[in-house]
């Protein structure tokens, strides 16, 4: 199957259509997905009244959608309990892919006693922000998505392609960083994003093409409200995917869909304002020592949140030496090879930018863990080591991990993770992780039989 022949521009005649209008509620859960319900126009007011409800053992699903109860606990053994969706009416926004009127909104889920779930990525990151607002600050935030385009076949073939309109003779047409002609071969496709973005009242800025065939960058404008920005970013995410189905193409935010092309991450640049709305990562106006403290608190815990920033096997590909994405705990002004890199350092526009983790991120626990790394470096007068500056060798630095299992034992065993995330959720995912890590060391490989079979 093939769509060579296919308008890379055009919908195909026989995109999908529905017929009747409805809102969603949804949950987020562990790795990012979105589960939850649709509900008829008519029986809105139930969503409003906090009376939808799930099994509170969605917000520990695995990859596979497994619930684990025999790792967890969590569901049958306990009767599968159900939890209580609150919905974010802040988060209310269009669904412009659906019926005209249809609309999407996300929810936290409750307790019946009214507390938030211990294990709700919307609820951690809350908490996380409500430490700030307890030291009269506020975290300012914005996200930049790379992920790729593919074609629709990957469901038989069992692999991603390119689109076809970058393609020659079945093979990419070279490098596309920065590249107008990339970016006009799927004009129709990136146009309908950025529209439903706009009815969705999502703060995209700048689109453009990045090295790999298919892939792209959509940076978000900062929000003074990180469960706001977490939340563009799930919805960017979703606006990607459903745009791609209806030009019969797919998209991915997988870490490194291509073992020769570019991985696709998610940065992270981020600045603390007080209660006075005066930058205190200022270095010119405040004081520098600030924000050379936060670089080492992210630094210091980087090895720690790993595993939040490389959730998956997959996500393990991306950390390759020579690339652009990092693999020591560096630290830099403008230098784009650094862990941590400090793009304006001066005036209200000072910030630092986090370059490590994935687009396969979960958005909420990611935030969660720069704005944990943060408040270290907030609390105490921290050291990040030498600068590394461009041009110049890098100095000696601690490395990332390259091993999905290292990953989580460190996660599991980390006091940061512990007062970050909550002793219960540090083991449901770690334990969770644990056992998706081991099915793929488990997992005989084509590369194994290809190299070892006809050797060994």
């Amino acid at each position: 199957m093939t769509n060579d022949k296919k308008a890379a521009g055009s919908p195909p005649a026989n995109a999908p259509t529905n017929s009747q209008a409805r809102i969603e509620i949804l949950l987020v859960g562990m790795n990012g997905d979105l589960r939850g319900k649709q509900i008829p126009p008519e029986a809105e007011k139930k969503i409003w009244d906090g009376s939808v409800r799930l099994p509170s053992s969605t917000q520990s699903l695995d990859i596979w959608g497994d619930d684990n109860d025999d790792i967890t606990g969590l569901s049958l053994s306990v009767g599968d309990p159900d939890g209580v969706c609150i919905p974010d009416r802040r988060s209310l926004t269009a669904m412009p892919w659906a019926p005209e009127g249809s609309r999407q909104v996300l929810a936290t889920m409750h307790e019946f006693d009214g507390t938030a779930s211990f294990m709700d990525p919307r609820a951690i990151l809350a908490r996380m922000v409500k430490r700030f607002e307890d030291r009269g600050l506020t975290p300012v935030v914005a996200t930049e998505l790379e992920f790729y385009v593919v074609e629709d076949d990957w469901r038989e073939t069992g692999k991603p392609r390119p689109p076809a309109a970058l393609m020659y003779r079945d093979e990419p047409n070279g490098f596309q960083l920065y590249d107008m002609r990339a970016t006009d071969a799927l004009d129709g496709y990136i146009q309908t994003v950025r529209a439903w973005a706009k009815e969705m009242d999502l703060p995209a800025d700048a689109t453009t093409a990045e090295f790999g065939p298919g892939q792209f960058e959509i940076n978000l404008l900062h929000r003074p409200d990180a469960l706001a920005a977490a939340d563009d970013c799930i919805y960017l995410k979703r606006i990607a995917e459903q745009a791609a189905r209806r030009f019969g193409l797919k998209s991915t935010c997988m870490a490194k869909p291509y073992a020769e092309h570019a991985g696709s991450g998610l940065h992270v640049h981020c600045s603390v304002i007080d209660k006075d709305g005066k930058n205190i990562l200022d270095a010119k106006g405040g004081d520098p020592a600030k924000l050379k403290s936060i670089c080492a608190g992210m630094l210091q815990t980087m090895r720690d949140a790993q595993l939040v920033f490389a959730p998956f096997a997959n996500s393990y590909r991306r950390f390759q030496p020579g690339s652009f994405a990092p693999v020591d705990l560096t630290w830099g002004f403008g230098h784009r090879g650094t862990a941590i890199r400090i793009p304006d350092k001066d005036g209200p526009a000072a910030r630092v930018e986090h370059r490590v983790a994935g687009a396969d991120v979960n958005p909420y626990l990611l935030l969660t863990a720069i704005l944990g790394g943060i408040l270290l470096g907030l609390d105490n007068e921290l050291d990040p080591g030498p600068v590394t500056e461009p041009g110049k060798d890098a100095p000696p630095a601690t490395r990332l991990t390259h091993d999905f299992l290292t990953a989580v034992e460190e996660f599991s065993a980390s006091p940061f993770i512990k007062d970050a995330f909550g002793e219960a959720y540090q083991k449901l995912y770690g334990d969770t992780k644990r056992k998706e890590a081991i099915t793929y060391l488990r997992t005989v490989s084509d590369f194994d039989y290809q190299t070892y079979l006809p050797r060994i």
